[in-house]
């Protein structure tokens, strides 16, 4: 059995890498983290003439109809280049929310303008620093009109619509449901949020009466959000693979150029095994993204577990080389000219967009002894 990439998927690997490499270098990452776009717009508008934004939008939205392994291998190479642009919100989480519970209708107003570049989406789930939990959502909804506020919100300031997770009166699991709302409304203010990584750019969205819809059964927003997190934990973890990779070979090179005593750092043994415990938790990672990345083509009953497995993996993987990077580093690595920020910085987003590490280790037990009892 072949659980390699097909040559197109490769070639598609290559160009978005190519492109990234050309068109988003650190010195855009750094100009979007010192400065206050919300994205770098030029790579964005590369992305979208590459049709990456259409990438898994079925052809009769606009689409191009492509499985989920191709936004796999394109994912991996924008964590790759840790690039300052709203693929994770919007390509990701947005459009497979519409795409997992969005009627016909919503389906044909947001997909062909997220495949063309022309709206940005946002899943607006937080309501603070505490994982959201269906008891704890205060942000209501009722009548068609949403109340409440939602922080912190990835792309809040840039994004066209949000798909927030909003209390519409139920008890338990039931209590919430995924609510479509439209941000170009004068009922909806925008506030920037600082967070760890300023090249991905947070907001507090404050919703007073505004006009929603909802996405999906009212009552079923738990359910379609633990269901789109399993697919979007396989997406974040090419990504972090990507960044955890890189970040790797940014410490290696810099191991052998630096010198010490006469000779390159790389060559000392405590440098050496530190790379190398690197290199473990890369590969580790991206055979449980590989994983990941065939159940959720497969569709297959074992997705949420190994979504888990993948997206616990990858968080160690990615945070780990960030950390090993800044460390091989030495001093200079510290520093806020050093690059060896955008990977830590990046590093620690990630592992919390989607909930924390342990609440993901948690679901995974729970999914193996659910399995084990079947």
């Amino acid at each position: 059995m072949n659980f390699d990439f097909s040559d197109d998927q490769k070639l598609l690997k290559e160009q978005v890498r190519k492109f990234l490499a050309d068109k988003c270098p650190t010195k855009t990452v750094r100009r979007v983290l010192d400065g206050n776009e919300t994205h770098a717009d030029e790579v964005w508008k590369g992305l979208i003439e590459l049709g990456v934004t259409g990438t898994a939008i079925p052809e009769e939205y606009g689409g191009l109809g492509l499985s989920p392994l191709e936004l796999c291998v394109v994912a991996e190479e924008i964590g790759r280049a840790a690039a300052p642009v709203p693929f994770d919100t919007s390509v990701v989480l947005a459009t497979e929310a519409l795409k997992l519970a969005g009627s016909e209708a919503q389906k044909k107003k947001w997909l062909p303008k997220l495949a063309a570049g022309e709206a940005i989406g946002t899943l607006a789930t937080a309501e603070g620093p505490q994982p959201p939990k269906p008891r704890s959502i205060r942000t209501t909804f009722g009548g068609g009109r949403l109340n409440g506020k939602k922080l912190p919100v990835a792309d809040g300031e840039a994004a066209t619509f949000a798909i927030v997770l909003a209390n519409t009166g139920g008890s338990g699991d039931r209590a919430v449901s995924l609510v479509l709302v439209d941000l170009a409304q004068a009922s909806v203010k925008r506030a920037r949020v600082e967070t760890i990584d300023p090249s991905r750019k947070h907001a507090e969205l404050a919703f007073d009466g505004a006009s929603a819809e909802l996405l999906g059964g009212e009552g079923e927003g738990w359910r379609l959000l633990e269901r789109l997190y399993d697919a979007a934990a396989v997406y974040f973890a090419f990504a972090q693979v990507g960044g955890a990779e890189a970040a790797m070979w940014m410490a290696r090179d810099y191991a052998l150029q630096r010198q010490a005593f006469g000779r390159p750092i790389g060559s000392y043994q405590a440098v050496k095994h530190k790379l190398a415990d690197c290199y473990v938790k890369l590969e580790l990672a991206r055979s449980n993204a590989y994983y990941g990345a065939m159940m959720l083509t497969d569709g297959d009953a074992d997705l949420p577990l190994a979504a888990a497995a993948a997206r616990i993996a990858a968080t160690d993987a990615y945070d780990f080389a960030s950390k090993e990077n800044i460390q091989t580093h030495g001093g200079i690595g510290f520093t806020w000219e050093a690059d060896t920020q955008f990977h830590y910085r990046r590093a620690r987003v990630m592992a919390l967009s989607l909930g924390g590490p342990m609440a993901w280790k948690d679901k995974l037990v729970s999914r193996l002894e659910q399995k084990n009892a079947a």
